[in-house]
């Protein structure tokens, strides 16, 4: 209830902030679960995929957001879970192989940090590592036009990637590594 709250929201918000425009929402499946992995050039990527997103999600945030109680609460809320960013978190693994087992949808950020927009970082593996092992589709989305005054946000969804060769096969570093920078690439291409 609280997410749906709040979304609505931060939709009259942006309405008086900037023109918001969601293009290929109909590429996000209704149900079951997937990830979806946007490009994270500001701190208001995760509520602009909350809005444009057609479904409810749920996100890994840095560890360090949840020190604050009121606002660590608050995002827990409304669907985060901490990640303890560049130390392999296996718990936060666990978490995201969980709400794929019952259906979630996942957001995420394969480039694990902001990245100003025009440039471009290595994906970090987990997104392939979660998908392969999850055995869950990835839908690739960009954010574009950034977020000025009276300037349009476009959201763009891509077709979802199907990686289901790699379904249950035990990738090398190499091979999981290029499997993240296909889908950060699908995402720049957008």
């Amino acid at each position: 209830m609280l997410y749906k709250i709040a979304i609505l929201v931060v939709r009259i918000i942006t309405f008086f902030l900037f023109p918001l425009k969601a293009e290929g929402t109909e590429n996000v499946p209704k149900d079951g679960a997937v990830i979806i992995a946007y490009n994270h050039t500001s701190n208001l990527d995760p509520v602009m995929a909350g809005i444009t997103c057609p479904r409810q999600l749920t996100f890994m945030a840095k560890a360090e957001l949840f020190k604050n109680k009121l606002f660590g609460g608050l995002i827990k809320r409304l669907g985060a879970f901490p990640i303890n960013r560049g130390t392999g978190d296996i718990g936060a693994f666990k978490t995201a192989l969980g709400i794929f087992k019952s259906g979630g949808a996942m957001l995420i950020f394969p480039e694990g940090g902001r990245v100003k927009e025009g440039q471009t970082r290595s994906a970090k593996p987990g997104v392939a590592m979660l998908a392969t092992r999850g055995r869950v589709p990835v839908i690739p989305v960009h954010i574009k036009n950034g977020y000025r005054w009276m300037r349009t946000v476009t959201v763009v969804y891509g077709k979802p990637m199907e990686l289901t060769e790699y379904y249950g096969k035990k990738l090398t570093q190499e091979e999981t590594q290029a499997l993240a920078d296909s889908v950060l690439e699908n995402i720049y291409a957008l």
